[in-house]
């Protein structure tokens, strides 16, 4: 049934007209074709269903925010909700904003300087080497695939135009709110996102924190339950509210096209198609999760 499900959100997808844009403002992501589809789903049976290409890399982006928060609470416990918030923003995902007007402390760590800030809690005074191998071993750990690694192109892609990101950090250590070097936390986080997987790892990955059976224990159950509720309420930025409304599950999305979705005690989902809406969310991941959770009537509403 399920299987059916999938594969007949795979055929309407296909058949779309309309794909997005993808990540203009990052080169390597900019020339990558949008018409392009994958969807796995990790049961709590162990069972692993998938359509399109559902085994090809992609750069997961702003997903491996929740990987590095996961380490990063991990690490240092509820110490890091003193530096970032846990409130949805309102705004753009790497907006000075907001940023600006709260003395530089972030509005959760789900946006771009929130991302920052966690990034450098992991850094610890550390060598970013040793704080990128944490975030990767624990993605694979999380995925039990070792074939994951980082995209130098990417990184280097995104540190020669994150001038943006330069500024927030920037602003953050102005505020007291950076503890490293603003190029070394930078350069971690730039690598961090450069992290590529396939959507079958990347639904593997999920099941900590969907609570699946046999999934390695990598989190305290206290703090799934806050990872997730900020997923929901903060993981698809200014556009946040209108995926909780369409599909009803905790999800985070990245600008290269990935979703990461969770169903808890259900299913972990991953989704990527690299073409973006006007939120900076994949266009047609976003129609594919709520045909989904519409089918499978999986929403936590």
């Amino acid at each position: 049934m399920l299987e059916k499900i999938i594969e007949s959100i795979a055929a309407e997808i296909r058949q779309q007209d309309d794909w997005g844009e993808t990540a203009q403002y990052i080169p390597e992501l900019a020339t990558v074709d949008p018409k392009q589809f994958a969807i796995s789903v990790c049961l709590a049976d162990g069972r692993m269903i998938s359509a399109g290409s559902a085994t090809k890399p992609f750069s997961i982006q702003s997903i491996s925010k929740v990987f590095a928060l996961v380490a990063a609470l991990g690490r240092v416990g509820n110490q890091l909700w003193s530096r970032t918030g846990r409130e949805p923003s309102g705004t753009s995902f790497d907006s000075m904003v907001l940023l600006e007007r709260e003395n530089g402390r972030p509005r959760n760590p789900f946006i771009n300087a929130g991302a920052i800030v966690t990034t450098d809690a992991l850094l610890c005074g550390r060598p970013p080497k040793q704080a990128l191998a944490e975030i990767l071993g624990l993605v694979r750990q999380m995925s039990g695939s070792n074939g994951i690694f980082i995209n130098d192109a990417v990184a280097a892609s995104e540190q020669r135009t994150g001038s943006r990101n330069k500024a927030l950090a920037y602003y953050l250590q102005s505020h007291g709110n950076l503890v490293n070097d603003p190029d070394l936390t930078l350069g971690t986080y730039f690598h961090q996102c450069a992290i590529e997987m396939t959507t079958e790892q990347l639904a593997m990955a999920g099941r900590s924190l969907a609570g699946l059976e046999g999934a390695p224990r990598v989190i305290s159950l206290k703090h799934v339950r806050r990872v997730n509720a900020l997923m929901m309420t903060c993981g698809h930025y200014n556009g946040s509210g209108d995926f909780a409304f369409r599909v009803g599950l905790p999800g985070k999305s990245g600008v290269g096209g990935g979703i990461l979705i969770i169903a808890p005690k259900v299913a972990s989902i991953a989704i990527w198609s690299p073409g973006l809406n006007h939120y900076g969310n994949s266009y047609a991941g976003t129609r594919a999760a709520e045909m989904l959770s519409k089918a499978t009537n999986w929403s936590v509403f």
